[in-house]
């Protein structure tokens, strides 16, 4: 009786590891940060924002910053 219970709790400790494309599917429904600063107006530079313009993100993974 011990040995399939000890089986039995080897094989829910095993499955119940995260496995590491599981941060791929949080993702398919996100939009990319460039995709919606273009949506909100802005636009993305790699350089500093000018003067009359505020951050409103960052484009490119952070890269660039969004600018509106």
């Amino acid at each position: 009786m011990g040995t399939p219970c000890l089986l039995l709790l080897t094989l829910c400790l095993l499955f119940s590891q995260v496995a590491p494309g599981v941060s791929l599917l949080t993702s398919l429904g996100r939009r990319s940060d460039h995709y919606m600063c273009y949506k909100n107006k802005g636009t993305c530079l790699y350089s500093a924002c000018p003067y009359y313009t505020k951050i409103i993100g960052t484009c490119y993974a952070g890269k660039a910053k969004c600018c509106k």
